[in-house]
């Protein structure tokens, strides 16, 4: 058998990681700043996070949502804690895609309506519904296209408010990301998350936080989208939930109330996730990662600006967007051959950096100073 042929593959293969810091086969070292798509929020193999690991899988690994399983209450109370969202609710399950699928039917459930509005750029997973309000048609099968998301221009108020005038009493949900990831590292502005929040509020909407990317510290605040000072009814999460386990959630206002068969996973909140996401939680805790994330990506952020060849710099914390002009359609394969840096990118030529959150200011000279000589060719 052969795999499936989905994914375009750099011919290295990852054998160990420390910290920012991987190794390929041949032992040459690399820099991570991409973190596996922002899944690695507190660095490869903690020795924490392994310890936590390790000693549940020789307790019990797995048992289903049949049973009590106290470590999902110990991190529901953490997470609450971290997050400043003590009220919330949280449900487990395994991927970014499954959190924001469940978002919007939890939508669907509390107000009987079947509209979503999305935004021009977004990214919400590969599922049936998440797919259908991501704004990529080529990855969209016909069984998933439906005439229930309604796209609009990111940031453009006036059209959000246009179309809660001819659709409010339809609307279950708007979903939107605090920053676009695939979409560029473009962040949606204060003042449209308000108007969404008030909008939301006047026809009984719910409005659903994309963090999956963009959450769980990266950006100095736990939920990057409370920077407008409005939360969200409910948030999605994923990617640096687990430090690579697979594990997803979403954190519900205390309005939503659940029943018995609403929502339900097989893997989702099993003993080793919960585990992979407490010592997340607490490392973030423990080594103030998220002030860390803050002073280390505005340093990044500060100092590429001053880079005279970059078009445009844009993101917060350590999700950072650089944009490069089409002279220079090379750098981030120059920085991963060339000078061994792990980095991502977004069409057509924006260098993603979503490093773990424990980025040094050492790593972060280290990029600069290779991406000045990449950039120079």
């Amino acid at each position: 058998m052969n795999l499936f042929d989905v994914y375009p593959l750099n011919n290295i293969e990852i054998t160990k990681a420390s910290g920012s810091t991987v190794w390929d086969a041949a032992g040459q070292e690399y820099l991570d700043l991409y973190g596996g798509h922002a899944v690695i929020s507190i660095g490869h193999t903690h020795p924490h996070y392994v310890k936590r690991l390790t000693e549940q899988l020789n307790k019990v690994g797995f048992y289903s949502n049949s049973v009590l399983i106290p470590l999902q209450v110990q991190l529901a109370e953490k997470l609450g804690k971290v997050s400043g969202k003590t009220d919330y609710q949280l449900f487990l399950c395994n991927s970014g895609a499954e959190a924001n699928e469940n978002a919007l039917k939890l939508a669907s459930f509390y107000n009987g309506r079947k509209k979503v509005i999305a935004f021009k750029g977004a990214f919400h997973g590969r599922t049936s519904l998440a797919v259908s309000a991501t704004d990529n048609p080529k990855i969209i099968a016909p069984v998933n296209e439906t005439d229930n998301i309604i796209f609009l221009p990111h940031n453009d108020q006036a059209a959000l408010e246009a179309a809660f005038v001819q659709n409010g009493n339809e609307i279950a949900a708007v979903i939107i990301e605090g920053i676009q990831g695939v979409g560029g590292i473009k962040e949606a502005s204060i003042s449209f998350l308000q108007k969404i929040r008030s909008l939301c509020d006047q026809y009984n909407a719910v409005y659903i936080a994309d963090s999956v990317q963009c959450g769980y510290g990266r950006t100095g605040l736990f939920y990057s989208h409370d920077y407008a000072g409005v939360e969200a009814d409910v948030y999605t999460m994923a990617k640096g939930m687990g430090n690579g386990f697979p594990i997803a959630g979403i954190s519900i206002a205390p309005k939503f109330k659940p029943w018995h068969g609403m929502l339900g996973t097989t893997f989702g909140g099993n003993h080793l996730a919960c585990a992979a996401g407490l010592a997340v939680l607490e490392i973030i805790e423990q080594d103030n990662l998220m002030q860390n994330a803050e002073e280390v990506g505005a340093y990044l952020i500060t100092e590429l600006k001053k880079i005279e060849e970059v078009k445009e710099v844009r993101g917060r914390g350590l999700m950072i967007g650089i944009e490069l002009p089409e002279t220079l359609p090379n750098v981030k394969k120059d920085l991963l051959f060339k000078h061994k840096i792990f980095t991502g990118e977004a069409k057509p030529n924006v260098i993603r950096l979503l490093p773990a959150l424990n980025l040094t200011k050492a790593q972060a000279d280290q990029f600069l100073n290779e991406f000045k000589i990449a950039l120079k060719g």
